[in-house]
């Protein structure tokens, strides 16, 4: 249980972070937030699938790259 809320607050710290690295401040925080959550998922099932087990600093920055993966795909797809 402790290891779900870690990654949760792990996901919204990504996804606030990606916000910024992409410049994307058209909708509320939240949403940025929820999005960020969910790449930080996809940014670590990618990484596995690519052998890449990473943790501490290095699972932060995978959880970012996931989150700016799943911010661009929801630019892209939900204008």
């Amino acid at each position: 249980m402790l290891y779900l809320i870690i990654k949760l607050a792990l996901g919204a710290a990504a996804g606030y972070a990606a916000t910024y690295l992409m410049n994307k401040k058209k909708k509320p925080i939240w949403v940025y937030l929820i999005i960020g959550i969910l790449g930080a998922f996809v940014g670590n099932f990618l990484g596995g699938l690519i052998g890449l087990s990473a943790t501490g600093i290095a699972g932060f920055l995978v959880s970012v790259a996931g989150a700016c993966l799943v911010l661009w795909l929801a630019d892209k797809f939900l204008k």
